[in-house]
């Protein structure tokens, strides 16, 4: 197993004009190393990845979330129409709005609902915050719990406190350090296997636990926790079974429902390189060789003058 970086090249018009870094860790089904580029082991911030272990942490505290409503807890969503409604619903469960919410100000993702907004005179807001069906889930379980709800993200909070310890359990690692992620909240750094071997538990939980309310939520309503046009949701329709979540500065980690898990991380922080390394990762572990649309997905295309001159790919085998 390699411990050099993977190579990234983004090719325009035959020629090389970029060139990516990543580090990768993947497990087979049975839990084995499988394959390892980079420095793997080091402490590393999975930024919107973590989400999946924040959700399960606020279960364990109580908070009765299921379905699309948990996808959305889970989510670094798109803002479109129904993650705002949803993110209502779970404020609504705890008698609160929107204005209780502590994400900063933002634009919806998704370019169509950011456009919708500003047409209607409208500008960024907390609720359209990518983060926000988080920070609503976050709200909800300190209400539930009689917890306050003006700190609740301060890493002292009793609800943060919680989650560390999930995280910490799911890892198998202490947290390395703990920040600040870009929505407010606290960051736990661990290493990518940490990340790869939580993910692997939430898949290979006996079903209706909190671990596989969470993956399960997930796979089965992949539009809530992106978007309906995000890549995210495209690979888990591609490979039913495939449980995903991006996180910020390319950033992603995955299980299958055999066990097979991983985690990915560009070097640079480039999002354009993260599809196509995890595809190509995907494909080297044995996972979705027959889906077509993974095809589009592992070399994303480059464009000059609205057509097609070159492509992102992979260089070499994982």
């Amino acid at each position: 197993m390699s411990v050099a970086p993977l190579v990234v090249e983004v090719v325009r018009s035959g020629f090389v004009e970029s060139v990516h870094r990543a580090w990768v860790f993947a497990m087979d089904a049975e839990g084995r190393t499988a394959v390892v580029h980079g420095d793997v082991a080091a402490a590393a911030s999975p930024r919107s990845a973590m989400k999946p272990i924040q959700a399960l942490g606020m279960l364990r505290a109580g908070l009765d979330l299921d379905g699309e409503l948990l996808a959305l807890a889970c989510a670094s969503h798109s803002g479109e129409p129904f993650h705002l409604e949803g993110v209502a619903k779970i404020l609504a469960t705890a008698g609160l709005d929107e204005t209780a919410l502590q994400c900063p100000e933002d634009l919806p993702l998704d370019t169509a609902s950011a456009h919708r907004v500003l047409r209607a005179g409208g500008g960024p807001a907390r609720i359209t915050m990518n983060c926000s069906g988080k920070h609503a889930a976050m709200l909800a379980t300190c209400a539930l719990n009689d917890w306050p709800t003006a700190d609740y993200l301060s890493p002292a909070h009793p609800l943060q406190r919680q989650i560390r310890a999930t995280a910490e359990e799911l890892t198998g690692e202490r947290v390395a350090a703990t920040g600040v992620d870009g929505c407010g909240a606290p960051l736990f750094f661990s290493s990518m296997a940490g990340l790869a071997r939580a993910f692997r538990t939430l898949v290979l939980a006996e079903p209706g636990g909190y671990e596989r309310r969470v993956a399960d939520a997930m796979r089965a309503h992949p539009e809530w926790t992106s978007g309906t046009t995000r890549s995210e949701a495209a690979l888990m329709r591609a490979v039913p079974g495939l449980l995903i979540k991006s996180g910020a500065e390319g950033f992603e980690a995955f299980a299958f429902e055999d066990g097979h898990a991983g985690a990915i991380k560009i070097e640079d922080g480039a999002q354009r390189a993260r599809v196509p390394v995890t595809v190509a990762t995907l494909r080297a572990l044995g996972l979705g060789l027959e889906a077509a649309e993974l095809s589009a997905l592992a070399t994303p295309p480059q464009f000059g003058g609205g057509r097609p001159v070159g492509e992102v790919r992979v260089r070499g085998p994982v």
